[in-house]
């Protein structure tokens, strides 16, 4: 065996450990707290909501409206062709569609049971708003016929427009105003013809104020415009009578139910009334004002 010479520099090394580790130093126990340790508050945090996934809406949750129950009714009064747009594609995915294919490989559109009853259910909604418009059409006229006027309703009257650009030609349109009345003389310079236009829909009335060619046709046909303001399902009057348009009267419904003027139509004086308009008022047939011979039995 060899001697191993061992260097000034060199360290000496511990021998490895035997496995058994050192006992640690004893050390006094603690002295007990004296008293409740001072509370402290948890920091204010906002809690962490967690919303609940979003589902997916359902297949046939399809928002339905006019232009739905307009189509239905043009499918099941047709051949069935189909259109293959957006609309048709809600009536489809809704049910109220479905698509037959004939022997031939034709592919056509039928109108479900469901479908029907849509009709029905949007027929009905139809008739309540007209009977209510009819009804305050009807109510107008016969003001007008208790006045002394001769009043006609549903007339379809050509009328004059301004042209587009300066220097351009006039533009003539077909006006239907709800009421047409002139006065009862022999004189056409004392017409005085008016026209009146009945709004029972809030939406009606103000799709009707963004088209000024209406009431430009109707001041042409006129010497006065009014339009007759109904009330809503609260009994609300449906507009202010100042979102109409200036140079327009306007007629509303008091508390009482009767119409009262909430402001007076600008009076533009008629010299002539145009040879169409005495035309259309010559084939058509005007509201029938008081009877005659029922006044007379009050006499006797």
């Amino acid at each position: 065996m060899f001697a191993v010479e061992t260097t000034a520099h060199e360290v000496p090394v511990d021998p490895p450990p035997t496995g058994v580790p050192p006992t640690p130093p004893h050390l006094p126990p603690a002295p007990p707290p004296e008293g409740d340790p001072p509370t402290v508050e948890p920091p204010l945090v906002d809690p962490i909501i967690t919303p609940p996934p979003a589902g997916d809406p359902p297949l046939n949750a399809v928002a339905l409206g006019r232009i739905h129950a307009r189509r239905l009714r043009e499918v099941y009064r047709s051949a069935g062709w189909p259109c293959c747009d957006a609309v048709e594609v809600d009536l489809l995915a809704a049910g109220l569609l479905e698509r037959v294919r004939s022997a031939q490989g034709h592919e056509t559109l039928r109108v479900t049971d469901g479908g029907i009853s849509h009709i029905a259910s949007a027929l009905v909604v139809n008739r309540t708003a007209m009977s209510a418009h009819e009804a305050l059409v009807e109510r107008v006229a016969r003001e007008m016929t208790r006045g002394g006027r001769i009043a006609w309703r549903g007339l379809s009257l050509r009328a004059r427009l301004p042209p587009k650009e300066e220097g351009g030609k006039p533009r003539w349109c077909i006006a239907r105003p709800d009421v047409f009345s002139i006065r009862n003389t022999s004189i056409e310079a004392y017409a005085h013809p008016v026209v009146h236009e009945i709004k029972v829909s809030r939406a009606d009335l103000l799709g009707d104020l963004k088209k000024s060619d209406k009431r430009a046709a109707y001041l042409d046909l006129g010497g006065e415009c009014w339009y007759v303001l109904g009330n809503d399902a609260r009994g609300r009057c449906i507009a202010r009578p100042d979102e109409v348009p200036e140079g327009c009267g306007v007629l509303v419904l008091d508390e009482s139910g009767q119409l009262i003027v909430a402001r007076a139509a600008l009076h533009r004086p008629v010299e002539r009334i145009p040879f169409g308009v005495w035309m259309a008022l010559a084939k058509a047939q005007p509201l029938r004002g008081f009877d005659e011979e029922a006044q007379e039995l009050l006499g006797h």
